[in-house]
């Protein structure tokens, strides 16, 4: 039997696409194991989405010929799209494929014309595709929750983002097709799922006979189907009808994590991001209207170029203002083949350094801020795994991290929703009691 081992760098959406390229070869007969252990076949779903990430995939991509020497290593994904010939030059590399055409891998592994000293490019030009490439995950080896892509490409062109050339144009998967994988992976057992895409607000935009409220309609209505979440949002996603969406469904988690970027108009200008602060603003408060306990977290870019210090403290205060239950925080790094990376008054380092630390200081503040809401609450959490110790930990339904105690309960609760007693928090984690 032959193995197969991979590493996934990047999004949710790699991940979903690592897992459903290793399901298509375990039906063929292939043996998945850990990257770090000996493989006749190694896969690398890699990411661009910055310079280091490009160097990331690098490394990993010469170090599994380093654990089997005969072996077939794979490059796959966004840095195989953006830099074809630069991953090619990278001699451990046998297999160069792209964002699409990654359903043919097993059929390619097959050839005899394959092997460690061949080596095979098949990376199209993602901006002819039009049509949303079918996978068929058939399993997922996240014991919990299922994440499913639904849609791939992004039409925005975010000034700082080398994305939509990696991804091409927006392609929307058919509903049918979403239904039918999540109902399988109901039938093992998954009871929570994450709708994801490269631009998910954009979902059936080519389609012309769904939408994002649609679909998700769709998923919530069939069993097994107990908690749903979605993966990043925009501003622009949060209409009428999603609003009476979020306000009739119990399956769909109160917690949104809504691209923001920056809490400057000036900025989000530069970044093409095409809303406001005040429309990012009136949209969360939108949504807290139907659901008051709802928790938004955020992606933020600090110093970015032209970023002055003004602008920099209108993001703070609008960070505060809508108060997040999370933000992460990037600091700008110039994507070779970008606008950003062209522009006039980059900022330092130390300054994007001073920048990020302030605002993570923000994000720890409110963090602590929400969980203090939740303490005395009973709240129903996903069960991730049991600890060492005994105790158990997952999320809640607005994603906070919470660690459990469980007397006498000797069976596996990973992948049931449980009711908690929350007790107290710390930086990190929430606590609590299981309650019967």
């Amino acid at each position: 039997m032959r193995k197969v081992a991979a590493y996934t760098l990047g999004c949710k959406v790699n991940q979903y696409e690592t897992e459903a390229v290793l399901g298509s070869l375990m039906t063929e007969g292939y043996q998945v194991v850990d990257f770090d252990k000996y493989a006749d076949i190694y896969i690398i779903n890699t990411c661009t989405v910055t310079g280091l990430a490009d160097r990331k995939c690098r490394q990993i991509l010469r170090k599994a010929k380093k654990i089997n020497p005969q072996a077939v290593v794979v490059a796959m994904g966004c840095y195989s799209q953006i830099a074809a010939n630069e991953v090619s030059n990278i001699k451990d590399v046998n297999i160069v494929i792209g964002t699409n055409g990654r359903s043919l891998l097993a059929q390619m592994l097959s050839s005899p014309s394959v092997s460690c000293d061949s080596q095979i490019i098949c990376v199209e030009n993602i901006m002819n595709i039009r049509k949303f490439e079918e996978l068929g995950l058939e399993t997922y080896t996240e014991h919990t929750r299922a994440f499913l892509k639904i849609q791939d490409g992004c039409n925005r062109f975010c000034s700082y983002c080398i994305i939509p050339y990696a991804r091409g144009p927006i392609r929307s998967r058919e509903p049918q097709n979403i239904l039918k994988e999540i109902e399988k992976l109901t039938e093992q057992g998954y009871s929570e799922f994450v709708l994801t895409g490269i631009h998910l607000a954009s979902y059936g935009v080519d389609l012309k006979n769904t939408n994002l409220v649609d679909i998700i309609r769709k998923v919530l209505l069939l069993d097994g189907v107990e908690r749903l979440r979605l993966g990043s949002i925009e501003p622009m996603t949060v209409t009428e009808d999603f609003l009476k969406l979020v306000s009739e469904s119990e399956k769909l988690c109160p917690h949104f994590h809504i691209s923001l970027q920056s809490g400057s108009n000036n900025v989000l200008k530069r970044m093409n991001r095409r809303y406001t602060a005040e429309e990012y603003y009136e949209k969360c408060i939108a949504l807290k209207s139907v659901i008051p306990d709802l928790s938004f977290t955020t992606d933020i870019i600090v110093g970015f170029p032209g970023e002055s210090d003004s602008e920099f403290k209108e993001t703070c205060e609008f960070v505060e203002k809508i108060g997040f239950s999370k933000v992460h925080v990037f600091k700008f790094s110039p994507r070779k083949g970008t606008p950003a990376a062209e522009m006039a008054n980059q900022i330092l380092p130390e300054i994007k350094d001073k920048r990020s630390s302030e605002l993570i200081g923000i994000s720890d503040k409110l963090a602590a801020d929400f969980s203090r809401k939740l303490i005395g609450k009973k709240i129903k959490i996903l069960i991730e795994k049991k600890r060492k110790d005994g105790m158990f930990e997952g999320h809640s339904e607005n994603y906070s991290h919470i660690i459990c105690s469980a007397e006498n309960i000797s069976e596996d609760l990973c992948g049931k929703i449980v009711s908690v007693m929350v007790e107290k928090h710390d930086e990190i984690n929430l606590y609590g009691v299981l309650q019967s």
